[in-house]
C-alpha cells in the first residue's frame, strides 16, 4: 500500500464518481482529504465522515469551481485550518451531454464549457499551488476527448486538450521545487455523468470499443491518480497518462 501519511490532499468533485473513489484512497493511504464539493452537500459530508472512520483528517468544502474568489477562499481555508497543502487533485468539471456540432453550437455552450473546465483547472490549480510546498503533488483529470478529439462535443475536446496543455507547461515552472505536474485520462467511466450515453443498447456498443472488453470503474481511474501522488512518482511530470483500457488508440 502506498503510504500517504501526513500529507494533505485537496480532491475537487471529492465526493461521487472518480473524485470519490480518488477521495476515499487517499485517505486509506492515509492522507488527511479535503472533499470539495460544488451543490451535494449531504453527499460530501458523509464521504468525509466515512473517511474519518480510516483515521484521517477529512472535511467537505463548497465552492463553484469556476468563479476565482470562491476556489480562492476555499483553498486558503484549507491551508489555514492543516498548515498547507501537499496534494491537489483537478477533478471536477463538466460533460455537456447533448451531441451538436460546431456550426450549430452557442456561443453559451461554448463560453460554460470553457470557464467550468479551463478556467476551473487554472483557478484551483493557483490557489493550490500558493501553498504547496516543496515535493507537492499535481493530477489534473483530463481525457481521451482531449488528445484525439471528440466530434460533435467539440467544446470539451478543445477544454481538455487545454489541460494537457496546461500540464506540459506548469510542470516545468515548478519542476525546481520537487512539485510534479501530470494528468489522468480517462476513456468511458461508469458514473452518473455518463448514464445517458450508456442508456438504449449505448453501454454494449460503446463497451465493443474498448480494446480490453470493459468500461472502466471509478476505481480503476483512482489507482493511478494515488500512484501519481505517490513517492514512487517523483521523477514522473509532465505526463498524460491514458487509463482507458487502449480505447485511444482505436479512434
Amino acid at each position: 500500500m502506498i503510504d500517504l501519511r501526513g500529507k494533505r490532499a485537496v480532491v475537487t468533485g471529492g465526493s461521487r464518481g472518480i473524485g470519490g473513489a480518488t477521495s476515499r484512497l487517499l485517505a486509506q493511504c492515509g492522507a488527511d482529504v479535503a472533499v470539495h464539493y460544488r451543490s451535494r452537500a449531504d453527499v460530501a459530508e458523509g464521504m468525509a465522515a466515512e473517511l474519518r472512520t480510516l483515521g484521517v483528517r477529512s472535511m467537505a468544502v463548497a465552492a463553484e469551481i469556476s468563479v476565482r474568489s470562491e476556489m480562492d477562499a476555499c483553498l486558503d481555508g484549507i491551508a489555514q485550518a492543516w498548515g498547507g497543502i501537499d496534494i491537489f487533485i483537478g477533478n471536477a468539471g463538466i460533460w455537456p451531454v447533448e451531441e451538436v456540432p460546431v456550426e450549430d453550437m452557442t456561443d453559451e455552450r461554448w463560453l460554460r464549457t470553457m470557464h467550468e473546465n479551463v478556467d476551473g483547472m487554472f483557478y484551483g490549480t493557483r490557489a493550490a499551488l500558493r501553498h504547496m510546498g516543496d515535493g507537492g503533488r499535481i493530477v489534473l483529470v483530463s481525457s481521451t476527448a482531449g488528445q484525439r478529439g471528440e466530434s460533435m462535443h467539440a467544446d470539451y475536446g478543445a477544454s481538455k486538450g487545454a489541460m494537457i496543455a496546461f500540464v506540459k507547461s506548469v510542470c516545468v515552472e515548478v519542476a525546481w521545487r520537487g512539485i510534479t505536474v501530470n494528468s489522468v485520462a480517462p476513456g468511458w467511466v461508469d458514473t452518473e455523468m455518463c448514464a445517458i450515453p450508456f442508456s438504449g443498447g449505448g453501454r454494449e456498443r460503446i463497451t465493443r470499443g474498448i480494446p480490453v472488453g470493459r468500461i472502466a470503474t471509478p476505481e480503476d481511474i483512482a489507482a493511478p491518480i494515488v500512484f501519481l501522488c505517490s513517492p514512487m512518482s517523483r521523477h514522473v511530470t509532465g505526463e498524460i497518462l491514458n487509463v482507458n483500457g487502449g480505447s485511444v488508440l482505436c479512434g
